[in-house]
């Protein structure tokens, strides 16, 4: 299965993780703590990991063409659940 993560500085990666959680969790299998949180978008599958000063991001689905739009999909969400920080989104495949 093709898979890709990212890793971005950010100076609240657990509250990230919460907001984008509970957001998503309405429409999606969700499962959270402070460090951690696992989606399951559809086919994929995202697992955001809490660091210090960091958040890694980490999706696994079914092809190439399902990674990269999962790749924009998960950075735009990110971004938006941001209020006052701006990421620079560098997926590693």
């Amino acid at each position: 299965m093709p898979s890709s993560s990212v890793r971005i500085e950010t100076s609240s990666p657990s509250r990230l993780i919460r907001r984008l959680c509970k957001h998503w969790g309405h429409k999606f299998n969700v499962s959270h703590d402070d460090r951690q949180g696992r989606i399951a978008l559809g086919d994929t599958d995202c697992l955001l990991t809490a660091g210090e000063g960091s958040l890694t991001a980490k999706l696994q689905t079914a092809d190439e063409a399902q990674l990269a739009r999962m790749e924009t999909v998960v950075a735009d969400h990110l971004q938006r659940m941001a209020t006052d920080e701006t990421f620079n989104f560098a997926w590693q495949r």
